[in-house]
């Protein structure tokens, strides 16, 4: 049994998504499938590989965020998991009001 390693709970969340990787040269669309106040998971068939550092976008009908984030771990034709490093301070409120939404 695979031990549970995030540090925050995690709630479905789907939201429009902008990845950057400045690194790679790669910018993807695709898709949130859940959050947390600490990260979170990206619907793609092309992943970036763990480690890598991005610049993420996440986009709702009324809403948007911004944050740098990490690769945490990616599964081949599914997605990838980030954890958000500096989500930028306008942000955070929309952050923090997103996830008892979510729940």
């Amino acid at each position: 049994m695979e031990q549970e390693r995030r540090r925050e709970p995690r709630f479905e969340f789907v939201a429009s998504a902008e990845v950057l990787s400045e690194s790679a040269g790669t910018r993807l669309v695709a898709r949130i499938s859940d959050i947390s106040v600490s990260g979170c998971y990206v619907d793609t068939i092309n992943p970036l590989t763990d480690g890598t550092p991005v610049r993420l976008k996440i986009l709702t009908e009324t809403r948007v965020i911004e944050a740098r984030a990490t690769v945490v771990y990616s599964h081949t034709h599914l997605g990838m998991g980030l954890v958000f490093g500096q989500v930028l301070a306008k942000s955070q409120d929309v952050l923090q009001n997103w996830l008892p939404a979510a729940s």
